[in-house]
């Protein structure tokens, strides 16, 4: 399995030596399948995913429709939020769509950051607080078009 060092990431940028040092060993890398599910809408929400190379989806079921696939994941992107939110559960599932390299950490090993340095965790969660908000603007769009190719008709944004 081939080391990725954290500052390839842009979410690590500017981080000092000494972070980088402290945040390394806390990351484990995994290297995925196309097809491979990461996890599954229901699961015990145990791990942040960051992507590195590949490509993934988030899918999210309702209890009255289909599967939907809300965010396509690139490299750079954040899966499994779950886990940084401190929800027990995954509301949604990640799933490989391309042979894939990513970096996780655990629910219980970040939440340990943020408790014992709280400069790093402070600044790890401000930067996926900014790539969650962009990704909740790029569904809101996806969802309207979805609903637009459905309904056969343009929807007004309010």
């Amino acid at each position: 399995m081939t080391a990725v060092s954290l500052d390839h990431l842009s979410i690590f940028q500017g981080f000092s030596s000494d972070q980088l040092e402290l945040l390394q060993p806390l990351f484990a890398l995994c290297e995925q399948q196309n097809g491979d599910i990461l996890f599954q809408q229901g699961d015990i929400a145990g791990y942040l995913y960051f992507l590195v190379e590949g490509e993934a989806v988030v899918r999210y079921k309702p209890d009255d429709g289909p599967w939907l696939t809300v965010a396509r994941i690139h490299p750079e992107g954040v899966l499994g939020w779950s886990a940084a939110l401190g929800s027990p559960l995954y509301t949604s599932s990640g799933i490989c769509t391309a042979d894939s390299i990513l970096l996780r950490i655990s629910s219980t090993n970040l939440r340990r950051l943020c408790e014992e340095h709280p400069r790093t965790g402070s600044l790890i969660l401000e930067r996926l607080a900014t790539m969650i908000a962009q990704r909740l603007r790029n569904t809101h769009s996806y969802v309207i078009a979805l609903l637009e190719q459905g309904l056969g008709t343009t929807i007004q944004n309010p």
